[in-house]
């Protein structure tokens, strides 16, 4: 067996792993360079992944390609990477995995998943490609718990390329509550809609009903863990609070933007957080954004709360929201024309409330009058709801206004010449979103930003475009802003 590349690639590795903690996405790293070197045979590398679903998410998601252009780039020559697969520890007489120096200790590059973790996560993937799910369980008969809503498991919830594997690991971590280090915590984010509360409460209700020890599950919003916080202090029974949250062996909190700003919160939140997990309860969490964009955040509470997975929330693709829409008249017993369904589905791209709303006032309409909707019908329906900012309306002046609000810049500093990383970065990212939205042309583009030539403006969107690929944070923000600029009121 030959091993040629073994030092290559784990300063390759190394090299990767630095790059994405200087953007803050350690977790990321952790979690999609997830390859143990195994052997080389002339220009191929063979691998251990955990799963063939989780190499192809690996492969279409660039991160396979990032290894190879990395290894390309130190060795001159062009690598393939190849995998296979296995549940099974390392025998201890092989060679220990390379590691990284990354900010905040050393990580293990090679295998950064736990074996314990490698093992319920590939389960869980296995299920979910052969759509077993959550078939295989037996119910407690415990009834419904008093702090969920029983409507919110993962039979209800309709997966789809944007939430496969947010899916996959909350089933992970619902079948083995705190068992697996990388999945704990579990921190979810994306925009207002997407089905972070939903999943967060499936993983409360599969653990309720189906786990034969009775463990204590909290579920809770940060708004309602911050009002009783305060009542604790005026009543003077911190102790009371503290000793309550400190006892659980499931820990929910949904919204943790909430605590921006709130110091004293976050110290609670801090010492609630090493308390569960010197037990190994099982703690989730969920946000708007990533947490590189939570200013105001403690930098140890920062740490803490990305020391297992992120995992984005992207918006539904239209196959999805079709699905979404099947599966929510097949909840209510009712059924519309196909064609009613697809028309919902195209123009309502944000989140899965909005179809919901939408999907409701066409059932009701339904309902009360006793007719199937056709699509003119359902047009007239919901003129209200389908008022799209016309290109029109949006100005490349609103793209950089946006934009510069959104990175604490201004605009003169976003057409500027300054070239620290704080301007260029968010004017490639106005640059990019401008091109996107208002089709300009390289030149054109150019004018809008203080005269630049258009290769200046070709690579800056080349730039955004491939950190797109292997980013994800980048893309949720880069699709919030859209939204934004979309729906800016001058």
């Amino acid at each position: 067996m030959s091993e040629n590349f073994r030092e290559l690639w784990g300063e390759a590795l190394r090299q990767i792993g630095e790059e994405y903690v200087s953007k803050g996405q350690e977790g990321d790293f952790k979690l999609w360079f997830n390859m143990e070197y195994v052997r080389d045979e002339g220009n191929k590398i063979t691998v251990n992944v955990p799963s063939a679903f989780f190499w192809a998410q690996q492969v279409s998601k660039g991160y396979v390609a990032k290894v190879e252009e990395k290894l390309k780039e130190l060795t001159g020559q062009e690598l393939e990477l190849v995998h296979v697969e296995t549940n099974t520890p390392v025998s201890k007489s092989e060679p220990a995995p390379h590691q990284a120096q990354v900010e905040g200790g050393t990580q293990p590059v090679s295998r950064p998943m736990g074996n314990k973790g490698t093992d319920i996560i590939a389960q869980a993937r296995a299920d979910y490609n052969s759509g077993l799910e959550t078939s295989q369980h037996v119910d407690t008969g415990r009834g419904k718990h008093p702090l969920l809503t029983e409507e919110f498991t993962f039979e209800s919830f309709v997966k789809g390329d944007n939430n496969d594997y947010a899916y996959s690991s909350c089933l992970a971590i619902a079948r083995n509550p705190g068992q697996a280090k990388l999945f704990n915590p579990l921190l979810l984010y994306g925009g207002s809609g997407l089905g972070k509360t939903h999943l967060m409460q499936a993983v409360g209700n599969y653990i309720w009903r189906n786990n034969p020890e009775p463990l204590k599950i909290c579920y809770t919003t940060t708004e309602n863990f911050m009002n009783e916080f305060s009542m604790s202090l005026a009543n003077s029974i911190v102790d009371k609070f503290t000793k309550k949250y400190r006892s659980y062996d499931v820990f929910l909190l949904d919204d943790i933007h909430f605590l921006l700003g709130k110091e004293r919160l976050q110290e609670a939140i801090f010492n609630t957080f090493d308390a569960l997990k010197s037990h190994n309860a099982q703690m989730m969490f969920t946000c708007d954004r990533p947490l590189n964009e939570l200013k105001g955040l403690e930098e140890r509470l920062r740490s803490r709360l990305g020391s297992g997975t992120t995992i984005d929330m992207a918006p539904p693709q239209f196959e999805t929201r079709c699905a979404i829409l099947q599966k929510k008249l097949e909840l209510m017993g009712k059924e519309l024309p196909e064609q009613v369904i697809s028309y919902i589905a195209k123009n309502v791209q944000s989140n899965v409330r909005d179809l919901e709303g939408c999907l409701k006032k066409v059932v009701g309409y339904a309902e009360l009058t006793g007719q199937t909707p056709d699509i003119a019908k359902t047009q007239n329906l919901l003129r209200d709801n389908f008022v799209e900012a016309s290109m029109d309306s949006i100005s490349m002046d609103t793209v950089q206004r946006v934009v510069a609000e959104h990175y604490n810049i201004s605009i003169s500093d976003i057409k500027g010449k300054k070239r620290n990383n704080k301007y260029t970065f968010p004017r490639q990212v106005a640059i990019y979103i401008g091109r996107e939205l208002l089709d300009y042309s390289f030149p054109e583009l150019g004018e809008e930003f203080g005269g630049r030539d258009h290769t200046t403006m070709m690579h800056s969107y080349e730039k955004i475009s491939s950190m797109l690929k292997i980013d994800s944070s980048l893309e949720v923000t880069i699709n919030m802003l859209i939204r934004e600029i979309k729906d800016y009121k001058k």
